[in-house]
């Protein structure tokens, strides 16, 4: 497996190191996987040195890999429009990565600041690719009175389509019952009706799945009345973003949270990465929870054909957070990146 690593800003480098130390760990332990893997630079230290988050050509360079595994972007001399339109947004939407797969899943260990019934565990599926993440729109009439703003969201019949089909093959391939619908058509009429109309056609060609269309501010509210009633959540680009952050404080926080950029076809390579930021609050003190990025690594070996060595590494993360010995501060712990990335480790050994 050819492997691209951007580890980015702040704790990026840090719990990417602790992620590459698992993957050599599975790589030694077995022959069979392969890892080619080619570390690049491109960060906001990169563009305070070029001008530019990467290089020209960077997308051509990057796909002739198989995967990308990412950190976190984000610094404070540099804007953020830059950071995530120079950088992320170009991958995944040259590269079609128009799935974004978040679990939403109370680990071993982890208590939920909420009471619930039973584990929380679910996906979110968002659209990844358009929605209302565009760069169409503009400013005018700048420094004055008159000064005006226009976002454009563009959602097409193929997106939300292709979207919905991977939620519902996803329920059906995992036995789920229901597939819960983020909307706001009520209000959104135009862009949202269409979601509706193409998510509901979608649906009426897996009978054996009920879909619950929910309108998104009472769908949040429910997130923290009855997360343990979802299976499967498909959400547009901005829904799904916000959803996904309040879904990782209800299962112990964005330390837990991983992502996958998907490009189901696999005419480019996806992109893995936590959901979290850089977090320049603690950048450099090596405290930050690695576990994100390294499950954001099980995905991708998951994705890759592995799912052998994903449950290995979930099997590894959950029996160190079930012992509840070692934990970060953000688990209300003293231990530090590298103590949990280690730990992981020795219990990947332990199950093998």
């Amino acid at each position: 497996m050819k492997l691209a690593v951007m580890a980015g800003d702040g704790i990026g480098p840090e719990v990417m190191n602790e992620a590459l130390k698992v993957l050599n760990t599975l790589s030694s332990l077995d022959s069979t996987l392969q890892l080619e893997m080619e570390e690049l630079p491109w960060s906001s230290a990169y563009y305070m040195e070029t001008g530019r988050m990467m290089p020209a050509d960077a997308l051509s360079y990057l796909q002739h890999f198989d995967a990308i595994l990412f950190g976190a972007i984000g610094d404070a001399r540099v804007p953020d429009e830059v950071t995530i339109w120079d950088l992320i947004m170009p991958i995944r939407k040259e590269f079609q990565q128009y799935v974004n797969v978040r679990p939403v899943k109370q680990l071993k260990g982890v208590a939920s600041p909420l009471d619930t019934k039973a584990p929380i565990d679910f996906v979110v599926f968002r659209e990844n690719a358009e929605g209302e993440y565009s760069h169409m729109g503009g400013r005018m009439y700048g420094q004055t009175s008159q000064e005006m703003a226009v976002q454009t969201t563009v959602m097409t019949k193929a997106g939300i389509r292709r979207l919905s089909r991977y939620g519902f093959d996803y329920a059906r391939k995992h036995g789920k019952k229901t597939v819960t619908s983020a909307t706001k058509s009520n209000a959104i009429i135009h862009t949202m009706k269409l979601w509706d109309d193409v998510v509901r056609e979608v649906g009426q060609e897996y009978p054996e799945i009920r879909l619950s269309p929910v309108y998104i501010d009472a769908l949040a509210a429910y997130f923290i009345n009855r997360p343990e009633s979802f299976e499967v959540v498909i959400a547009s680009n901005l829904f799904g973003d916000i959803l996904t952050d309040l879904g990782a404080g209800i299962v112990g926080g964005l330390g837990l949270s991983p992502s996958a950029n998907l490009n189901p076809e696999g005419q480019f390579p996806s992109m893995f990465e936590p959901i979290h930021g850089s977090a320049p609050d603690i950048s450099g003190k090596g405290i930050a929870n690695p576990v994100a990025q390294i499950w954001s690594a099980a995905l991708m070996l998951e994705h890759n054909g592995r799912p052998d060595l994903s449950d290995l590494v979930m099997n590894g993360m959950e029996a160190v957070l079930a012992e509840q010995e070692i934990r970060t501060p953000d688990l209300g712990g003293k231990s530090s990146t590298a103590d949990m990335g280690d730990a992981i480790i020795r219990a990947i050994h332990a199950h093998t």
